[in-house]
């Protein structure tokens, strides 16, 4: 008797070429590949699953909407037509449109043009000859705040006036073409704006500034106040009190260089070169000086070249190291600079 083959398995998704092909790719054993599709099922449900479950959507008649209005539009147009306080609440008005049937201002009957003197008419004379209202009493204002025309210039000028109303006025006005110029150099009296006229002789006058000297001495700049000082051309008050001012802070001028270090004088280089063309520092001259051991701070910062930030470690130096025997032992201070103290060695001392 044959033996009889052995049974075929059973077919099975699991062991389908796709599935054994991804096994296969990924590594993953049954169990694995069974719940990677159960994972790619349940997301395709849920995305097929709101297509299915959607509702219907309603459907829009608008019938039985319109006849709604049509209804209420009814209703409204009848209540207004019943309701009696509706209507005497809310009257209806009507507008007229405006017409403007004549001129603004009142007409001014027109004259036949004579000579006349323009300082003598009123408004209504000068509408009387053409010109129109807002013009005329314009040109009425003008003439009370100037005192009066004195030429016809004045009156063309006008704003507003137009040019063929005053060629028309301007042959029977009774004032010149142009006003007569005034000569202020003969009578030797300055003009309206306080000058005097080009080529006037301002003999006997007092000048409104004294005239500074052409030929000027020089003088020593250390003894020299604001007057002195005035007399150099360009040099005004207010530069004449810096230039003392900072003297004084000092203690004295020892270089002509010191000038570039006010603050006034720092941009105008001409005023400066005038300065030290015109002054001198007297030799062996002696500034005052500041005494490093026995000065508080409020007295040591006023010195332009110690300053605060200086005075504030010069005082501390002095607080921790007892009182300075010499000048030269302020380089001892770490942080004070061999710049600045050779500037402020002139001004300094130790006692």
């Amino acid at each position: 008797m044959a033996a009889l083959p052995p049974p075929r398995p059973s077919w099975s998704w699991l062991n389908s070429r796709p599935i054994r092909w991804v096994r296969h790719y990924f590594g993953y054993s049954r169990g694995e590949a069974r719940g990677m599709v159960g994972i790619l099922l349940l997301m395709l449900g849920f995305i097929i699953a709101p297509m299915l479950l959607r509702p219907e959507l309603p459907q829009y008649l608008p019938d039985a909407d319109q006849k709604g209005l049509n209804e209420l539009a009814a209703q409204l147009k009848e209540h207004r037509a019943t309701d009696q306080a509706y209507a005497s609440r809310y009257p209806k008005r009507e507008y007229k449109k405006f017409e403007r049937s004549g001129s603004r201002y009142p007409a001014v009957p027109q004259v036949r043009l004579a000579p006349f003197d323009p300082n003598a008419l009123t408004a209504e004379d000068w509408q009387a000859r053409g010109v129109p209202h807002f013009v005329a009493s314009r040109i009425v204002k003008y003439r009370e705040a100037a005192g009066g025309f004195k030429a016809k210039a004045q009156v063309q000028k006008m704003y507003g006036l137009e040019d063929s109303v005053y060629q028309r006025l301007a042959p029977f006005m009774q004032l010149p073409d142009a006003a007569p110029k005034r000569d202020y150099a003969a009578n030797n009296k300055p003009g309206p704006d306080g000058k005097f006229p080009p080529f006037a002789s301002t003999d006997g006058v007092p000048a409104r500034f004294p005239r500074k000297p052409r030929n000027l001495q020089p003088f020593d700049l250390n003894r020299a106040d604001t007057t002195q000082l005035m007399q150099i051309r360009g040099i005004g008050s207010g530069r004449a009190k810096w230039v003392v001012k900072y003297r004084n802070q000092l203690g004295g001028y020892l270089r002509e260089d010191q000038l570039d270090e006010i603050f006034v004088l720092k941009d105008a280089p001409d005023l400066r070169d005038s300065l030290k063309k015109y002054t001198f520092i007297a030799p062996g001259y002696v500034p005052q000086t500041v005494n490093v051991n026995t000065a508080s701070f409020d007295e040591m910062y006023l010195q332009p070249y110690i300053g605060k930030p200086r005075a504030r470690i010069i005082v501390a130096y002095r607080q921790q190291h007892g009182p300075f025997k010499t000048v030269e032992d302020l380089k001892q201070i770490p942080i004070l600079k061999l710049a600045d103290w050779e500037k402020m060695r002139p001004y300094v001392r130790c006692e």
